[in-house]
C-alpha cells in the first residue's frame, strides 16, 4: 500500500506564478505545518509557483526535508487570453477534455501531467506529499472518480488536503478536513 497527500495552496494575492501568500494564507501554511507534522512525511515535491512552495515551506523546515520543485505540479494554462466568460470555458473543459481555449492547455494534457507525477510518487513506498493548484488538483480528481466535475471544483478550499493511497491497484483518495 502507497499514500500520498496532495494539497492545494494556501489563500494567495494573485494568480501569477511569482504571487505570495496574503497574512491570511500565511497563518494557514502555519496551521497547515502543525495538522502535517502528525503524518509520517518522507518526501515534499511542489509546483514552482510561490504560492505552492510557501505553503509548504513551514513543515518541510518543521521536518528538515528539502522541497522538490516539479514543473508538471505548475497550474493549468486555460488560456493566454483573458477571457470574460471563463467559468463557461472552465466546465467546458470537465465534459470535453480535448477542449482548449486560445494558448490553452486541454484537460487532457493536464491530467496526464498531474497523473505522472502522483503516479511516480505511489511507486516511491515512501509518503510525499505533492503541493499543486485548484485547477489542476480537480483535473486529477475528475480523472480518478467522474462525479467528481467542475461544480465540486468550486467547492475546495484554500488550503485543501486529499489522501490518496493505492492498494492493489485500486486508487482510493480520500478528502481530508483541514481547519
Amino acid at each position: 500500500m502507497s499514500t500520498i497527500y496532495l494539497i492545494r495552496h494556501c489563500e494567495t494575492t494573485g494568480q501569477a506564478p511569482d504571487a505570495s501568500l496574503t497574512p491570511r494564507g500565511e497563518e494557514q501554511a502555519q496551521r497547515l505545518c502543525t495538522q502535517l507534522l502528525e503524518l509520517p512525511i518522507n518526501h515534499i515535491i511542489s509546483s514552482p509557483y510561490r504560492r505552492a512552495i510557501d505553503s509548504i515551506h513551514p513543515l518541510a523546515t518543521a521536518l528538515k526535508l528539502p522541497i522538490t520543485h516539479e514543473d508538471d505540479l505548475k497550474e493549468r494554462r486555460l488560456s493566454a487570453v483573458p477571457l470574460d466568460d471563463w467559468q463557461h470555458h472552465l466546465r467546458q473543459t470537465f465534459s470535453d477534455p480535448d477542449y482548449t481555449c486560445p494558448g490553452g492547455e486541454s484537460s487532457r494534457i493536464a491530467t496526464g501531467r498531474i497523473t505522472r507525477v502522483v503516479e511516480e510518487a505511489l511507486q516511491q513506498q515512501d509518503e510525499s506529499i505533492l503541493v499543486t493548484h485548484g485547477n489542476l488538483l480537480s483535473l486529477y480528481l475528475h480523472s480518478i472518480d467522474p462525479t467528481f466535475g467542475f461544480e465540486e471544483s468550486l467547492q475546495l478550499k484554500n488550503p485543501d488536503i486529499f489522501k490518496v493511497t493505492r492498494f492493489q491497484q485500486q486508487t482510493i483518495i480520500e478528502h481530508l478536513e483541514s481547519f
